[in-house]
């Protein structure tokens, strides 16, 4: 297979996605393992390439001395049309080997249009689709990463789902499964067993059963499965495996860059946020943890820049002794820092100071609705105020280009609380030219990101309607419009309406949209997050195919009482919390973040009673 693979390299684009051999990529003995773990990426491998649980993972794994954990991209078009007439099967990058000679096949799920990469990937490899194909315990199929809050649309493909943090839970895992392969056990009580280890979800245990309406009646567990999987959480951070190495790739990648992560979890309660819910509890690292992380990570790669890593990295508490202990050794050393994650409300001038030294590029920032009244339904906790104070302060230290990230179609949203968007970017514009200490022969440069309102699980949202595209398109055109007029200073970017949608289907699915998946799959979708690659409209024939209705999913508002399909998926926030804070969203009342008052969202049952919030 390897001389087939150097026959083609030569025909296809970036050849070196596919050629492993990078610094610090880990190469083992098959003989010398008892157990092959292929860690696989449904995107392409500048995007798998920049993505931190890979990492970290991928070296966790290689720790053992009975495993050896490889890596998988999906090959891009070009790449793809070559193996298949050529009967390359899809391989590890370390080894070349084909995923079929490998014990466990590991998936992370980032996004719900990853899912038919996912399935275009197992057919490229000869591996089954369907779980109930794949008889026996070899090329074991696995998932994890934030799409398995709700998992459902690929139930029927998956054999085993991770919730929650995966260090500890992985390992776990790959014991039982050593044991039990060492044994010589089925597959049926491999996965049995897996359901007695806290954060393995196995949904082939458990019978959905449906309302005339369409709705959930039951999701009744078998053989033993509990009534509710709990996700897993690495109670310290202090201590828990972070690798001194990253894998150096030969192209330029996404985020081409090492990260040290800061810290889990997040203090503010963004209603539509699924990720500051569904991370949660908060869990620091010490200041000195990620400087020697950050330390070790530049030594072993000869990377120029650092990124601090996490939801929302200015609510770190040990941030000031952190960047004067760091900005020490990286002036010395030329090594700039990333400080992704920054909030207005707490952009103070020792901040600024800061960043004057490790900084060179604009600033973003996330206000999401352009009303002070939308931002509260939200539960944004940022007024005006302290966004033109924040613009002031950057325009004032020499920056001249600030992004904005709002989104459109938010519940509670009114033509007014978009016309504000173009309102707020002007006087954002207006607040450079009042400056008498701007930058001198420069203008101010105000870039709009409005991306799409997308209900998620485990939110307070995860009950409202998407907003239908119509409205959405009609929103996304006043923008761009009112952007265009002369000498606005004024840019907007808006994302796709149609894969939004798509999104908001499979993020709110059940597994019902298992066939809509494997048929979409049939007629060649794959990459559905890449704008050249994502066809609309074979989705919408599938779903009429199927007598599907994909607006029942993305634009129906559920009941509180119904059940929905994650019900059984406990991430440590409960239903009640949920509640309380959809109908203060409908009063555009807010609650305060974490470290000003609890608010009892349940997740402090995760971590043994403590929030990690230091409130």
């Amino acid at each position: 297979m390897k001389q087939k693979l150097y026959k083609i390299l030569p025909l296809v684009q970036k050849p070196a996605r596919y050629i492993g051999g990078e610094l610090n990529s880990i190469i083992k003995i098959p003989a010398d393992v008892s157990l092959r773990f292929a860690f696989c990426f449904p995107d392409k491998y500048e995007i798998g390439m920049s993505h931190l649980g890979m990492e970290i993972i991928y070296f966790l794994i290689n720790e053992r001395e009975d495993t050896w954990c490889e890596r998988c991209f999906a090959p891009d078009i070009d790449m793809e049309a070559q193996m298949r007439k050529e009967g390359i099967p899809l391989f590890a990058l370390e080894s070349k080997d084909a995923l079929t000679e490998f014990d466990v096949i590991g998936f992370t799920l980032q996004y719900e249009l990853s899912f038919s990469t996912v399935l275009n990937m197992l057919d490229l490899a000869g591996i089954p689709l369907l779980a109930k194909e794949r008889k026996d315990l070899s090329n074991l199929v696995i998932a994890g990463g934030p799409c398995v809050s709700n998992p459902e649309p690929l139930a029927d493909f998956i054999d085993v789902f991770q919730l929650g943090d995966g260090e500890e839970l992985m390992m776990e895992f790959l014991d039982l499964y050593k044991k039990y392969k060492d044994a010589g056990k089925s597959k049926e009580e491999f996965l049995i067993a897996c359901t007695k280890i806290e954060g393995l979800y196995v949904p082939s245990l458990y019978d959905v059963s449906y309302n005339e309406d369409g709705t959930i009646r039951e999701i009744k567990p078998q053989k033993g499965a509990p009534a509710v999987v709990r996700k897993r959480v690495v109670k310290d951070l202090a201590s828990v495996y972070y690798p001194d190495k990253f894998i150096v790739p030969f192209i330029n990648i996404v985020h081409d860059r090492v990260s040290t992560e800061v810290f889990r979890g997040c203090i503010r309660g963004c209603r539509f946020c699924q990720a500051g819910f569904i991370y949660r509890p908060i869990r620091e690292k010490p200041w000195q943890v990620i400087d020697n992380n950050a330390r070790n990570l530049i030594d072993s790669t000869g990377y120029d820049e650092i990124s601090l890593v996490s939801l929302s990295t200015s609510d770190y508490t040990e941030l000031q002794p952190l960047l004067s202990s760091m900005i020490d050794w990286t002036t010395e050393k030329k090594i700039n820092i990333s400080l992704p994650s920054l909030r207005v409300d707490n952009f103070s001038n020792e901040l600024i100071e800061k960043l004057k030294l490790i900084r060179k590029s604009g600033l973003t920032f996330a206000p999401e609705a352009g009303s002070q009244r939308l931002r509260d339904a939200i539960n944004k906790n940022i007024s005006e105020e302290e966004i033109m104070n924040t613009v002031r302060i950057a325009f004032s230290s020499g920056w001249t280009t600030v992004k904005l990230y709002f989104m459109l179609g938010l519940p509670t949203e009114t033509k007014e609380d978009v016309e504000e968007i173009i309102a707020l970017s002007r006087r954002i514009v207006d607040e450079f030219y009042a400056l008498s200490n701007r930058p001198k022969g420069k203008v101010p440069t105000v870039k709009i990101s409005a991306s799409s309102f997308v209900p998620k699980p485990h939110t307070p949202f995860q009950w409202e309607p998407q907003e239908h595209r119509k409205s959405l398109i009609e929103k996304s055109e006043y923008l761009r419009n009112e952007a265009r007029a002369p000498k606005s200073k004024i840019y907007v970017s808006a994302h796709d309406i149609n894969s939004v949608f798509l999104e908001a289907v499979f993020a709110r699915g059940d597994r019902r949209l298992s066939p809509i998946l494997l048929e979409a799959w049939k007629r060649g979708c794959k990459f559905d997050s890449w704008f050249e690659h994502f066809n609309f409209d074979i989705y919408m024939e599938i779903f009429s195919d199927l007598g599907i209705d994909p607006e029942w999913y993305a634009n129906r508002r559920r009941e509180f009482a119904e059940i929905l399909p994650w019900d059984h998926l406990d991430y440590g926030i409960t239903k009640e919390f949920l509640i309380r804070e959809a109908k203060k969203a409908y009063k555009s009342e807010t609650t305060a973040h974490c470290r000003i008052k609890c608010s009892a969202c349940g997740a402090a049952s995760l971590n043994g009673g403590e929030c990690g919030a230091k409130c």
